[in-house]
């Protein structure tokens, strides 16, 4: 319930899943049930956002796409919304994978310093409060353009740090960039499939040759990630679409510096 829940508002899961270690001794889930999990909220937003990789799937395996004539193999990537999108999708994995893999050696340090959640949370309130004010319209997904990916990409590679909250950073950037709210929200959603996907991919990797768990709490796990999860999505794209992702960040700030707080008074 709590990786749904805080997985897509953007208030942090990593970074409450290390304040809630901290303050009631909560131990980091096996691996098996952090996988499960993760595949609870891959699917949410697959469902949530089906038209979408429906669309991308028909026209990345249609004929018609493929069958140009003279014209050469990147025009499809550029003249049609769907293939374009696919390929911002790729190119904003980039700076995430890189991003993700540089910091996957420091990550028990990163991962033990509830300083670091204050002080992150406090840089995620301010992100979400620069979204305050701004207009509603802007360009969508198709009139994106490769440096709008690698932005947003880089904002998810830094989410890799607790504290930051992923679909905050992403979607944030993309408002400040200019882009509607819904095409902010979409292009962050379906942009967080292949990173999700990677880090499940890299977990089952560091499981193997381990015991597999007892099938009913992953199970129950991964259901209660996606219903939770999906419930989130609505409650948020809800939210933004009313340009009101700011009021998170007084949240963001508050737990941030109680966090602080907490970490200077128990050395932490």
């Amino acid at each position: 319930i709590i990786q749904g829940l805080t997985e897509f508002l953007p208030i942090s899961s990593s970074g409450h899943l290390v304040l809630f270690q901290y303050l009631f001794g909560i131990k980091e889930p096996e691996i098996f049930f952090d996988v499960a999990v993760h595949m609870g909220t891959l699917m949410a937003v697959c469902i949530f956002f089906s038209r979408e990789l429906k669309g991308i799937a028909r026209v990345l395996f249609s004929v018609s796409t493929w069958s140009g004539g003279d014209e050469n193999f990147w025009q499809p990537f550029i003249k049609k919304p769907e293939m374009r999108l696919l390929t911002l999708i790729i190119v904003g994995t980039i700076p995430t994978g890189v991003i993700g893999l540089a910091f996957r050696s420091a990550a028990d340090t990163i991962f033990s310093s509830v300083r670091l959640v204050g002080g992150m949370l406090l840089v995620t309130g301010l992100i979400l409060w620069f979204t305050r004010g701004l207009k509603k319209g802007g360009r969508n997904t198709g009139e994106m353009t490769l440096w709008d990916g690698l932005t947003v990409g880089l904002m998810q590679g830094v989410a890799v740090l607790p504290g930051i909250s992923r679909s905050g950073a992403t979607i944030g950037i993309a408002l400040l960039r200019g882009l509607d709210r819904e095409a902010a929200a979409c292009y962050s959603f379906l942009l967080s499939i292949p990173a999700i996907l990677g880090a499940m991919t890299l977990e089952l990797y560091q499981a193997r040759g381990s015991v597999s768990p007892a099938m009913a709490p992953v199970l129950l796990g991964a259901c209660a990630a996606g219903l939770v999860g999906y419930g989130a999505l609505k409650v948020l794209v809800h939210i933004l679409k009313k340009g009101e992702l700011y009021v998170f960040a007084p949240y963001c700030w508050l737990v941030g510096a109680i966090a602080i707080g907490w970490s200077f008074l128990w050395g932490c």
